[in-house]
């Protein structure tokens, strides 16, 4: 998985946290703990998908776009990471006279494919709201 990933669920957890205000880029980037630029290409991306609206600018900065009880974090996977589970190289050759070597990356890739099917599954249960509130149950338990 990359870092877009949690850069955007970051980000949209921090504007339903505060959605009457608007976020730059060097705020949303301050609080991720990353460079504006990383942030600025990553809500491109939700702007374009209108999870965000944004407005340029001096006193521009970005506004969550999008209720946040209905945005789940399978949705932003699938929009900033599908397919990351599964490496750019898988080992074997399906040239090899050899039934391991000519059939691995067939099924390696099988598995990967189902492996992200259940991570999606999995992050269709969770909402930015959901998100958000246990971040508020982690900072009443400090």
């Amino acid at each position: 998985m990359n870092s877009e990933f949690t850069i955007a669920v970051h980000s949209l957890v921090l504007l339903a946290y505060r959605p009457d205000h608007m976020a730059t880029s060097d705020m949303i980037a301050h609080n991720v703990c990353t460079h504006p630029a990383r942030v600025r290409k990553v809500m491109a991306t939700l702007r374009k998908q209108g999870y965000v609206a944004a407005k340029e600018g001096i006193g521009g900065g970005f506004l969550l776009h999008c209720n946040p009880d209905e945005v789940t974090l399978a949705e932003i996977y699938r929009l900033t990471s599908m397919g990351s589970v599964k490496p750019g190289w898988c080992s074997g050759d399906e040239e090899q006279d050899c039934m391991i070597a000519c059939n691995m990356a067939t099924v390696m890739d099988h598995i990967f494919s189902g492996a992200e099917k259940q991570l999606i599954d999995y992050f269709g249960q969770w909402t930015i709201r959901d998100v958000l509130e246990q971040v508020r149950k982690e900072q009443q338990s400090k």
